[in-house]
């Protein structure tokens, strides 16, 4: 099975976070994405998983 592909919507929802904050933390390495053709951006589902994970790491 394929890993599966949000959207940057879908992450930013997930998230609750704008749109530039989602950008930042791609731009920054700490969220992984990828560009699908030109400008097409996903954010495997994956790496959304290990960046809360992360998160909740740092929290506690």
């Amino acid at each position: 099975m394929s890993p599966r592909l949000l959207t940057v919507p879908q992450v930013m929802a997930a998230l609750q976070v704008s749109r530039w904050t989602l950008y930042q933390l791609m731009n920054s390495g700490e969220l992984d994405s990828i560009v699908v053709g030109v400008r097409c951006r996903r954010i495997p589902e994956s790496a959304l998983d290990d960046y809360l994970a992360r998160l909740c790491e740092e929290a506690a």
